[in-house]
């Protein structure tokens, strides 16, 4: 008995004497990176997202949506939409999309692969139903590039062609239409009445992206003598 007492006063002893256990040590988290800020490449350098091929889709009546309506002269059936990729103002590939009649698809897609591999830049490119009521000045003060809306020619009563799908415009605020008065549309486009401007996106006669269009019979407004609409090209 007298060794068991002495064994466990030793190990009592032992026990107060021992140093106490550390505390738990806390996981340091590891600091997160930020994502790299997403910057674009500078005017000229190729775009960080190759372009894709164009695409050809039909459309219906309730897809045109304000852009088309019974009693115009041509029907939904004729119509073909075409999406393809644009060089943005900020030298980005972009996706957009037009609505022309179904002869033209071949030529639009042509036409805008040339503009693409010029390096000519388009601020916008969708369809007009986009803008309440489809209004085409709306669409022009928002430098959109459109095709189809079915309207006619202001003043006129005459459908236009874009009421038919073979007339586009191209930056229609950089290159406005100019009446025999001297007005301008869109309301916003003041300062491109000038054409001496070399502004990125401004057509002037000869240029690559004109002859892109007039090469393949397309006649341009830019040429006509009253009214001049710098942002038209239609085809006959």
């Amino acid at each position: 008995m007298i060794r068991v007492a002495l064994a466990a006063a030793a190990v009592a002893a032992l026990t107060q004497c021992a140093a106490p256990s550390a505390p738990p040590i806390e996981a340091t988290p590891t600091p997160r990176t930020p994502p790299p800020a997403i910057t674009s490449p500078p005017a000229g350098e190729p775009p960080r997202r190759e372009s894709l091929p164009a695409t050809v889709h039909p459309v219906t009546a309730a897809e045109l949506g304000a852009t088309w309506r019974p009693g115009c002269p041509l029907g939904p059936e004729r119509l073909r939409r075409v999406d393809l990729d644009h060089l943005g103002f900020d030298a980005e590939n972009h996706r957009g999309s037009l609505v022309v009649h179904e002869d033209l698809v071949a030529e639009t897609i042509e036409i805008f692969a040339q503009l693409r591999a010029m390096d000519f830049p388009i601020e916008r490119m969708q369809t007009a139903d986009h803008y309440p009521g489809a209004d085409d000045e709306l669409s022009m003060r928002d430098n959109n590039t459109s095709a189809f809306n079915c309207r006619d020619i202001p003043g006129t009563g005459r459908w236009s062609e874009h009421a038919y799908g073979r007339a586009i415009d191209i930056n229609p605020q950089l290159n406005p239409y100019i009446d025999a008065r001297g007005g301008f549309q869109p309301a916003n486009a003041g300062l491109y009445v000038d054409r001496d401007r070399i502004d990125p996106g401004l057509l002037h006669d000869g240029d690559p992206a004109v002859l892109a269009f007039t090469d393949r019979g397309w006649r341009w407004g830019g040429r006509w003598r009253s009214p001049i609409d710098y942002q038209h090209f239609e085809r006959p």
